[in-house]
């Protein structure tokens, strides 16, 4: 390893802050969801892009991906469609959830977590887990969609952005673990620092 690569609690002192500065104002879901989104397809593109939450999420996600088992890491991308397809159908039919900002918080803290540990889970319970982190976030996605709006070309956006963004937290993982994991386990901790400033908030 590099004799100057930054530790990783070095390199959470360095992010940490920042993050925890920028949460509060930036969350995508102030309040009980109290703004909508139009539903053309570039409003779905960019609502994930806009939120710090749910962009961390996604990040976080994909970071920590990269050191799961080969079936999970390809049926990842399904999953984040199926959960964000799953919560906004909910939210359209009117089924509330509960505790979703929270839960979106939590998934946020828990993710960085896993990050920063190096956890790695069995398929399946991996796989359920963020299936229902994806759930609340594809939930608060559908209930902040505007009366009488598209939905169908306000999830195709949403969607496309939030895969995306998932595995563009893969391949950051990947040139982080061949490089220095200290470097992606003080990504973790940062995001989970986020997380728990978006729990106090």
């Amino acid at each position: 390893m590099p004799s100057q690569a930054l530790s990783s609690r070095t390199l959470a002192r360095f992010l940490a802050p920042a993050a925890l500065l920028v949460s509060a104002s930036a969350l995508a879901h102030p309040g009980a969801l109290g703004h909508t989104h139009g539903g053309s397809f570039l409003a779905g593109l960019l609502h994930p892009l806009t939120g710090l939450d749910h962009l961390l999420a996604m990040v976080a996600i994909g970071l920590w991906s990269v050191r799961q088992s080969s079936t999970l890491r390809r049926v990842m991308p399904l999953l984040i469609a199926l959960g964000m397809v799953a919560g906004a159908a909910l939210a359209w039919a009117g089924v509330p959830l509960v505790g979703v900002e929270f839960g979106i918080a939590s998934s946020v803290l828990l993710a960085g977590i896993l990050v920063a540990c190096l956890v790695r889970l069995p398929t399946l319970a991996g796989g359920t887990l963020v299936f229902a982190f994806i759930l609340l976030h594809g939930h608060a996605h559908g209930s902040e969609l505007a009366p009488g709006a598209s939905a169908l070309t306000y999830a195709a956006g949403f969607l496309i952005a939030s895969v995306t963004i998932t595995l563009g937290g893969r391949l950051l993982g990947g040139w982080l673990e061949r490089h220095d994991s200290r470097w992606l386990r003080g990504l973790g901790a940062a995001i989970a620092g986020a997380g728990g400033a978006m729990l106090m908030s």
